[in-house]
């Protein structure tokens, strides 16, 4: 077990009353809007206009027109990326990306949003640490209730899967580690299964302190 007892001194004040904090609250509770009559870009496409020109034939203007003349796009973003697959001939990886850009710019998909509707926090640092005993601990029982004080993380990854799933009290986290030279590892958090936008902020912020934390301990 590490014996940074200051670590988990610092963390635990961050979550200490999450339960409360994230519960899905009228200001929380944002969705895109079901009727598109109401809806307004809230995001970027994710791709400049000449890019999404240079790759797929059309400007996102010209995307947007498409897909909404098109009677199936209300089935959904798998149905919008599979139609532009097999209708248009758009690669898999752009079809995404222009549904994606539609789903934005037409006000259906809001910041962070997820096709499912729940949200998805990322945070990244390098830390000084060794890579081998970061992944260590985030897979030994003990040590991670140690990590993640007071909010039950449970492992969700098979063995030898090369990041790390876990379950938390609100969503899930999925930590990639990245060796680096000198003694150090690139940690990239992806939190998924967020409910709100106000989640998002809050467990960025989180994220933060925990990896910073971490790397102080």
């Amino acid at each position: 077990m590490p014996g940074h007892e200051s670590f988990e001194g610092r963390v635990r004040p961050l979550l200490a009353d999450l339960p409360a904090r994230h519960a899905v609250t009228g200001a929380d509770a944002t969705t895109a809007p079901e009727d598109p009559s109401e809806a307004t870009p809230v995001a970027r496409p994710g791709q400049d206009d000449a890019v999404v020109l240079e790759h797929t034939g059309r400007t996102w203007d010209e995307w947007c027109a498409v897909i909404d003349a098109w009677p199936g796009h209300p089935e959904g973003h798998a149905a919008v990326a599979t139609w532009l697959q097999d209708e248009h001939g758009v690669p898999g990886w752009w079809a995404q990306t222009v549904t994606v850009g539609w789903e934005r710019l037409t006000g259906r998909r809001l910041p962070h949003q997820m096709a499912d509707g729940t949200f998805t926090a990322n945070r990244s640092a390098t830390l000084t640490t060794d890579p081998a005993r970061l992944d260590a601990l985030l897979r030994d029982e003990d040590a991670r209730a140690w990590l993640f004080p007071g909010i039950g993380p449970e492992l969700r990854s098979r063995l030898g899967s090369k990041s790390i799933r876990i379950a938390l009290v609100v969503g899930v986290a999925e930590l990639a580690i990245a060796p680096q030279p000198g003694g150090r590892a690139t940690v990239t958090v992806q939190h998924a299964k967020l409910p709100s936008p106000a989640a998002v902020v809050r467990w960025k912020a989180y994220w933060g302190d925990w990896l910073a934390a971490f790397d102080e301990g």
